[in-house]
């Protein structure tokens, strides 16, 4: 693992899979997500079909920058958002973190690259497809949403679960792992492992401070529905039908806005992505950058199971 320096002045630790000759495919995580949520035998398949597979820590998480001290009171930008006041100040947005990750392309001098994103790393994506499409061969945003309220609201068990303060004990943080049972793959959850990666994850970087930041940069980005009715840059949507956090109308609304997406919902998918799914993930990303580079190479999409 490594660190590149932006030219604003962010640092952004990335590790990468596969050759650099390859295409390269940015992945981009979610809220409070550190990079080695991408699996490395979800990487190595997505490099083994031939990808240049970069991963990365966003701001305020992992081993990159961390804006300490940076006061925000995401209630109150919550708050002003479902008002429909002027949203508060915020340290910065989702167009900022966009920002950070066409920086990373170009501390690696990468022109053009395929994008995936999950979660809030979907919404970066999303972000990066409006504001920077020059820079994209294709996007995939997979368990994500618009930014508009009338689409993709968790469940409020799945909402409490997210916003609880977390323990600061390790043994803790490890016990609490359990409680993601509420929006991960019903079928395929499996508690021991989520445990052992939270002690893995505590272990890299334990820094819960960054959370009101990501969300208060989430809340004032608002609602992304005009931009993505511009997007010219063919987007892939997955969402699995068992997500709680996110639900699948974020999806199924995000695939209607951008002009030409395709849509894939997945059975048995929470908003993860476990090893039992990583053939019918993989293959449609890749299915769907090959047909970006190639349009006469597409192939319609169904529903997975």
């Amino acid at each position: 693992m490594t660190r590149a320096q932006l030219d604003s002045g962010i640092e952004l630790e990335y590790d990468t899979f596969g050759s650099p000759d390859d295409p390269a495919l940015l992945l981009v995580m979610g809220f409070t997500a550190q990079m080695i949520l991408w699996n490395e035998e979800f990487c190595e398949q997505l490099a083994a079909s031939g990808r240049y597979v970069i991963r990365f820590d966003n701001r305020d998480c992992g081993l990159s920058t961390k804006l300490d001290g940076q006061h925000v009171d995401a209630a109150a930008v919550l708050g002003a958002a479902m008002a429909g006041e002027e949203i508060p100040p915020v340290p910065y947005t989702l167009s900022d973190m966009a920002a950070d990750a066409i920086g990373l392309l170009d501390a690696l001098g990468i022109d053009r690259a395929h994008v995936a994103g999950a979660s809030m790393g979907g919404m970066i994506v999303q972000t990066m497809a409006i504001e920077h499409r020059d820079r994209l061969l294709s996007v995939t945003s997979i368990m994500s949403t618009v930014g508009d309220p009338e689409y993709g609201a968790a469940a409020p068990e799945a909402m409490a679960v997210l916003l609880s303060p977390p323990p600061a004990e390790r043994d803790q943080v490890i016990e609490r792992a359990a409680s993601t049972r509420i929006w991960a793959s019903k079928r395929y959850f499996d508690e021991a492992k989520a445990k052992e990666f939270a002690g893995v994850a505590y272990d890299r970087s334990f820094y819960p401070e960054g959370a009101s930041r990501q969300l208060a940069a989430i809340t004032a980005s608002g609602d992304r529905s005009d931009g993505l009715r511009s997007v010219s840059t063919p987007m892939l949507v997955i969402h699995g039908l068992d997500d709680t956090l996110i639900a699948p109308s974020g999806g199924r609304r995000t695939a209607e806005l951008v002009p030409n997406a395709h849509l894939l919902e997945v059975a048995d998918m929470g908003h993860d992505v476990p090893p039992p799914l990583y053939g019918i993930i993989v293959g449609a990303m890749i299915g769907h950058q090959d047909s970006a580079v190639h349009p006469s190479a597409a192939a319609p999409l169904e529903a997975a199971s």
